[in-house]
């Protein structure tokens, strides 16, 4: 008995050692990450719309002359020199023009001389007597009282021709149709001009205007009114006002045009390209911070906290940015725990531990 103990006892620990090795339990996953999350919330955004567009001139008008072959002699204005409504801006070499006024003033005054002496012939008159008392035949009395009625036709077109060559006159001198600014010159003196040639450019009032592409879902948002804020070449701010909304969409880009004023351009001239925001006033919205949205690929994305600390990648659609967070307009719940801190180093289905944020 006393020999078997030793053995017995080496049997049963062997025994305890094996049975403890079968059932040891398989260590746990660490977290790959520390994060902090936080839910959607509810409040009001300045609804805004960002685009892009062309500076251009509220109205632009082409200038020329209503004469062929005539000669410029002078130039008045230069580019963006400012003008008043009438003002002379471009100067035609008028002799041929006044010698033609001089011819037509001679031949009226000739119709005049010619209607006189018909009627102190009194020839009409004595025609239409004799006429009537039937003693000369009615052909030759026709012909008396037609002498001045011819003589009044002439000096009639006489004096159209004079009305014509003072006309012609006035065209010599190019004047300013409205008050504005002029953006362009292609005409130097000396130079023989066609009737028609643009010769200047002037942008009327000196207006320039904001033209933006918008998509069919921003556009419709849109309102004659609405403020404008645009970005000049110098980084100032340029407020402008929606003059009008496009009434139709290209059939291609499924874009339409908002047309806004920029009363006060500053830096911005006409040909540019400038960026600015269309303020719609303010929206309820489910906003999220700014830290939590991860683009990759071309798209947004949150990370959102499930059962087991694991997170799962979902994409989403934003909307406006405003302090420091952003509209979710699609892909996210109002109960959702969205990664906030550490998001962009996340992958689909890493397992986290969460903490509280450190702002607070």
């Amino acid at each position: 008995m006393t020999r078997l103990r030793p053995t017995a006892l080496l049997l049963a620990s062997t025994l305890l050692l094996a049975a403890c090795g079968g059932e040891s339990p398989a260590p746990e996953a660490t977290p790959s990450l520390t994060v902090s999350v936080a839910t959607p919330t509810q409040q009001s955004l300045p609804q805004r719309v960002t685009a892009s567009g062309s500076i251009a001139a509220w109205e632009q008008m082409a200038l020329g002359v209503e004469l062929s072959g005539q000669r410029v002699a002078e130039v008045r204005v230069e580019v963006g020199d400012v003008v008043t409504k009438g003002q002379p801006l471009l100067q035609l070499d008028e002799r041929s023009l006044r010698m033609e006024l001089r011819q037509a003033e001679a031949m009226l005054a000739q119709a005049e001389a010619a209607l006189a002496l018909a009627v102190a012939s009194a020839n009409a008159r004595r025609g239409e007597q004799l006429k009537r008392e039937q003693l000369i035949p009615d052909s030759e009395a026709d012909q008396l009282v037609s002498g001045e009625l011819t003589a009044k036709a002439q000096r009639q077109t006489a004096a159209a021709q004079l009305d014509n060559a003072r006309l012609r006159l006035g065209f010599a001198t190019l004047r300013a149709p409205d008050d504005g600014v002029v953006a362009r010159r292609l005409v130097q003196p000396g130079q023989v001009v066609a009737a028609g040639a643009e010769l200047l450019t002037l942008i009327r009032d000196g207006r320039l205007e904001w033209r933006a592409e918008l998509p069919e879902r921003d556009l419709i948002r849109v309102n004659p009114g609405v403020a404008v804020e645009l970005r000049g070449p110098d980084g100032a701010v340029v407020a402008g006002t929606v003059r009008a909304v496009s009434p139709a969409l290209d059939a291609q880009s499924r874009t339409g045009v908002v047309y806004a004023d920029l009363p006060a351009p500053g830096a911005l001239r006409a040909g540019m390209y400038a960026a600015g925001d269309l303020v719609l006033g303010d929206l309820p919205a489910r906003t999220v911070p700014d830290q939590a949205i991860v683009e990759r690929d071309g798209y947004r994305y949150v990370f959102v906290l499930g059962d087991g600390d694991v997170v799962s990648q979902r994409r989403v659609e934003l909307g406006v940015r405003h302090q420091g967070v952003v509209q979710v307009r699609e892909g996210l719940g109002d109960a959702d725990r969205v990664v906030v801190e550490g998001a962009g180093f996340l992958a689909d289905g890493d397992r986290v531990r969460v903490v509280p944020a450190t702002g607070g």
